[in-house]
């Protein structure tokens, strides 16, 4: 009894000195939870650790000494998607949503692979905006699945602007999605009455001088502009009805184009498809394109364009030019045009300038082109002039060599080849095999539908239908090469 008494009062003594040893750690209580451990593996439990204090730090941009807990702006900036609703875009298509897109971009723009959301669903109108760099981070994605439109009222567009939607000198631009931009151009039309001249507005914008009909200013926008930027991406998005071009490459460099669907009427005026200038590493693919101008325009500046797998139809086919308007100098090279389809277009494929320009256009491939009902599927024109302006016998002109035709096949609506070449400075090798062109079942416009060349040297690889007799063999006199005259030395 006496034993068993002394082990108690043991067993309270050493309780009631660890008791006095865990109040006294003043918050040291590693003893008192070694003692719970203990007690609790013998039980077979499990004590999770507490959860640790959130992180609390300053906003030093909130302007009221404020606090964000930084768990929360780690998750905000971890999905790196800014969607224009939550910046207050009504979505419905009359509210303006032109400040929630500038305050989303805004925001996209500090985080690199960010996504601005314009979400499916809805319908937002927006008015002329730059999404501009230098200063954003790269590869932001601009994800379109809704539909975004073009304000009809001439009051957003004041005395005239040359873009609607544009995006200026970044690094990694894509846009993407199956959505669709609207630039409801209809309005913009009717200044233009006669839909078949041409119109070199497109990189000569101040040569619209039509009267503004219904208010709209005289100088019509292109929808959707690229100006300055690498590394460029346009995939799955549809662009229509704009008020001039579609879409612009203006001084871009390793541009991707990809399953875009551009469409406009075909005789509204000046919209082309896509337009490039001053651009490099350009590659255009699985792409359609209908409008009232050329599908595609390449432009000086533009080297290393590569153009496969669209097709284009209506509008006027797909052209390098025009160059050298007022005298100046172009430079083009490096294009391949290939496995496309053109139809009721009035030009195929097509190189033209003015006369009076300087420069070169050289190493160009058109090769398996299918075309059907196309006026003129073959053409060089070195005496463009688009009717606007009068059009004097100048001397010199862009020096053109080295255009190659393969297997261009089809049916034509007026003249199959029209290869109209410099007088003071020849075409030279041009080469032409495996062209099958015949006249349309429906008729030709053209009595004398004969295959034309004036100035053009080159070689006939093989027999063509029609025969393209007229092209002249070798090349011209050397005093007469592009590649020994100066100035048109690129």
């Amino acid at each position: 009894m006496l034993r068993f008494r002394i082990k108690i009062n043991v067993i309270r003594f050493v309780f009631y000195v660890t008791l006095l040893l865990c109040l006294s750690s003043f918050g040291n209580n590693s003893i008192c939870i070694s003692a719970k451990t203990n007690k609790n593996r013998k039980q077979g439990k499990t004590t999770p650790p507490p959860p640790p204090p959130p992180v609390v730090v300053k906003n030093q941009k909130s302007g009221g000494g404020g606090t964000i807990n930084a768990s929360i702006n780690a998750i905000s900036t971890a999905g790196a998607t800014f969607n224009v609703l939550k910046y207050g875009a009504k979505g419905d298509g009359i509210a303006d949503d032109t400040n929630a897109f500038g305050g989303a971009w805004a925001d996209a723009c500090k985080v690199q692979g960010s996504v601005m959301l314009v979400p499916s669903g809805s319908v937002f109108l927006v008015k002329p905006i730059s999404f501009s760099g230098p200063n954003c981070m790269s590869n932001i994605v601009f994800q379109l699945e809704g539909k975004i439109i073009a304000p009809t009222n001439s009051g957003a567009w004041g005395s005239g602007l040359l873009q609607w939607l544009e995006f200026t000198k970044l690094k990694g631009i894509t846009i993407r999605g199956k959505g669709i931009i609207d630039g409801q151009g209809s309005v913009w039309w009717k200044l233009t009455t006669n839909s078949a001249v041409e119109s070199e507005s497109s990189y000569h914008p101040n040569s619209i001088n039509t009267e503004a009909n219904g208010g709209m200013p005289s100088t019509k926008p292109t929808a959707l502009r690229f100006y300055g930027s690498t590394d460029v991406t346009v995939t799955g998005i549809t662009i229509q009805n704009s008020p001039q071009t579609h879409l612009k490459f203006d001084g871009c460099t390793g541009v991707q184009v990809s399953g875009v669907s551009i469409s406009s009427p075909g005789n509204s005026p000046n919209t082309d498809g896509i337009h490039l200038q001053n651009s490099q590493n350009v590659v255009i693919q699985a792409t359609t394109l209908a409008c009232g101008d050329d599908c595609i325009s390449i432009q000086t500046g533009c080297s290393n364009i590569y153009v496969h797998n669209v097709n284009c139809g209506p509008g006027h086919g797909i052209s390098i030019g025009g160059l050298g308007k007022d005298g100046t100098k172009a430079c083009v090279s490096n294009v391949t045009v290939r496995d496309s389809t053109i139809q009721n277009t009035l030009n195929g494929v097509r190189i033209k300038s003015w006369q009076g320009g300087s420069g070169s256009v050289k190493g160009v491939m058109f090769v398996n082109i299918q075309v059907s009902e196309v006026e003129n599927p073959i053409i060089i024109d070195q005496y463009y002039c688009d009717g606007h302006n009068n059009c004097p016998n100048k001397t010199s002109a862009v020096a053109i060599s080295g255009v190659s035709y393969q297997s261009i096949k089809g049916t034509y609506t007026a003249n199959p080849v029209h290869l109209a070449c410099s007088d003071s400075i020849p075409c030279a090798g041009i080469t032409l095999s495996a062209i099958a062109l015949n006249p349309s079942t429906k008729g030709v416009k053209n009595n004398n539908n004969n295959p034309y060349c004036w100035r053009a040297f080159g070689e006939i690889q093989t027999a063509t239908t029609p025969p393209v007799s007229c092209l002249q063999k070798g090349g011209p006199p050397n005093n007469k090469r592009p590649d020994a005259i100066s100035g048109y030395i690129c």
